[in-house]
């Protein structure tokens, strides 16, 4: 069984055999902290045969295949529990390779999700299922800020900047992303439909910013 694995350990230098310390089963080595190579530290990622078993020996250690050298300001994935986007991030999040395992955590998910106008505390509960995803549903708010939703497309309209048809909108600035609930890819509608009960736990169709 093949994988990957990111080596954690930081950069050294062989300078030799410390023969003073070898013994019939093991030898030691004089490691030192590669200054140049300092920029790789916890970057470099190799093909691991089996996931299984971390112990590796120098010679087969040797012979892994380096991947890539990972991007070291990679944005970690903080659980479904922990996303929240301010607007421009949420553009960031489905176009910015720094955001990949953000991507990868969201397409497989279907669920419910908060946008919060920051001006004036109205919310919106959306539903992403089927196999639009979260990030599907997601990347049409990025594309043109309102994902096709009544109330948010009045708000663009309202804050376009002239008046030609499709003129330019910067409201959307203010909206912040979070999510609400989170299902696997295989869960029926049926059971989704049931849970769709934010709307009126949130008051979003009386005071907030759902028209249905």
């Amino acid at each position: 069984m093949a994988g990957t694995a990111s080596v954690s350990g930081a950069p050294v230098e062989n300078h030799g055999e410390v023969a003073a310390e070898r013994t019939e089963m093991l030898r030691s080595f004089d490691l030192r902290p590669a200054g140049f190579l300092e920029p790789l530290t916890k970057r470099l990622v190799v093909e691991w045969a089996s996931p299984r078993r971390w112990q590796r020996k120098a010679l087969a250690a040797a012979q892994m295949p380096a991947l890539e050298i990972a991007d070291r300001d990679k944005v970690p994935f903080p659980g479904f529990d922990g996303v929240l986007l301010a607007y421009h991030e949420l553009r960031e999040m489905v176009e910015d390779p720094r955001y990949a395992d953000w991507r990868a955590a969201l397409s497989e998910v279907q669920g419910f999700y908060l946008i919060t106008d920051s001006t004036n505390d109205k919310q919106y509960v959306g539903k992403a299922d089927g196999a639009e995803r979260i990030l599907g549903r997601w990347t049409a708010y990025a594309r043109d800020s309102h994902g096709g939703n009544v109330a948010l497309r009045e708000l663009a309209q309202h804050s376009a900047v002239g008046d030609a048809p499709g003129a330019k909108t910067d409201h959307a600035r203010h909206f912040v992303f979070s999510l609400l609930r989170v299902f696997g890819p295989s869960t029926p509608s049926s059971e989704m439909n049931k849970a769709e009960s934010h709307k009126d736990t949130l008051m979003t169709r009386p005071f907030g910013l759902n028209r249905n």
